[in-house]
């Protein structure tokens, strides 16, 4: 495991450390077990963070200097790169942090659930489904909390579909994901066809969910996101020990002695969780979910499961998206769902290509 285990023990006697690990213990019967090169990779990815939200908040058609920037930040500054730093560009930022995060760590916990690294929300349909469900409450009831609480929904509803069609537990291989494509298919006509039967003006006000797009996000979504971020991501740590047993045999899983439809509810709870708050915030922004966790992997050797490393990395790869999709063609801005898009899908041909050979798909 290359993130923080939780480990609960009964046992009053010394538990070892492995080589590489460093533990601690909470209270009596609670160790966390903690791997030294985790530690120090996402040190390194919060860094290189920190600068692209600083690179980001300075820039635009007012660009600010990265001193100036982080002045402001701690609440100096003149009263107007205040203004554009912390009422303009603060908000968006957050929105991409906190969206990236959330589409990346459901990815790699979609890709542990069904054992396939192209299992991701967007390509099983997740993404579409919640679209639909968030467009039709924008179409039917106007732009309120109704869309957060829709895309839930239909995230929910396309995860049933896909493993029901998928004959349930059976995951592994493309039955699931052909299935999913189905769905997702399904869904994004069906958005399609409710954009088409209202006013050019209602059209206009759901057309950022269908694309992907960070402007003008409601605060509330974004907060709501944000603490569902939080729960969900200390929740992926408590149970990070179970998930770190997926990639095995359900019969290898049983023998060992976890319940693995428990293990699997949990982590489609916290994927479909993850994937509808963040398609309520910001649309179904394209692979996201599958750019992030690979790069977590790379960084981490394929060793384990990089929950934590993956929602840095799809959160890093969000800001830098926004960051060209806002600047490469100023004034015009390109939605951050597009940007994704272009760079995502030629990212996807290169690891089939790549992989098929040794069939790791």
């Amino acid at each position: 495991m290359n993130n923080q285990s939780l480990v609960i023990s009964d046992s009053k006697q010394e538990i070892p450390t492995p080589q590489g690990y460093r533990l601690f213990s909470i209270g009596e019967h609670a160790h966390l077990l903690i791997e030294k090169q985790a530690v120090i990779r996402n040190t390194w990815l919060l860094i290189a963070l920190f600068c692209a939200c600083v690179v980001t908040l300075g820039s635009g058609t007012m660009p600010i200097s990265p001193t100036e920037v982080i002045a402001v930040l701690f609440g100096h500054g003149d009263a107007m790169s205040q203004f554009i730093v912390q009422d303009l560009r603060l908000p968006r930022l957050l929105a991409g942090l906190f969206t990236g995060a959330a589409f990346s760590l459901a990815g790699c916990l979609m890709q542990t659930i069904a054992r396939n690294r192209l299992a991701t929300p967007g390509i099983i349909g997740i993404d579409n489904a919640a679209m639909a469900f968030a467009v039709s409450s924008i179409v039917g009831t106007g732009i309120s909390l109704a869309p957060s609480a829709m895309a839930l929904a239909g995230a929910a509803t396309a995860t049933a579909l896909a493993f029901g069609l998928a004959g349930g537990s059976g995951t592994r291989g493309y039955r699931f994901i052909v299935a999913g494509i189905g769905i997702g298919a399904i869904a994004g006509a069906v958005t399609q066809l409710l954009l088409s039967q209202v006013s050019i003006d209602v059209a206009n006000s759901a057309y950022p969910w269908t694309v992907g797009s960070l402007s003008a996000r409601e605060p509330l979504m974004v907060n709501l996101l944000g603490a569902g971020l939080v729960i969900c991501l200390v929740a992926c740590l408590f149970f990070s020990t179970q998930f770190a047993l997926m990639p095995f045999s359900d019969q290898v899983i049983t023998g060992l002695g976890a319940n693995i439809k428990h293990i699997r509810i949990i982590a489609l709870t916290l994927c479909i969780t993850l994937t509808g708050l963040a398609v309520a915030v910001a649309g179904p922004v394209g692979l996201v979910a599958l750019v992030g966790p690979e790069i977590a992997r790379v960084l981490a050797k394929y060793r384990g499961i990089p929950l934590v490393s993956s929602a840095l990395t799809g959160a890093l790869v969000m800001i830098l998206a926004d960051l060209f999709g806002r600047t490469v063609l100023s004034p015009i801005e390109l939605p951050v769902g597009i940007v994704t898009a272009v760079v995502g899908g030629p990212y996807l041909i290169w690891i089939l290509v790549r992989r098929s050979s040794r069939n790791s798909l």
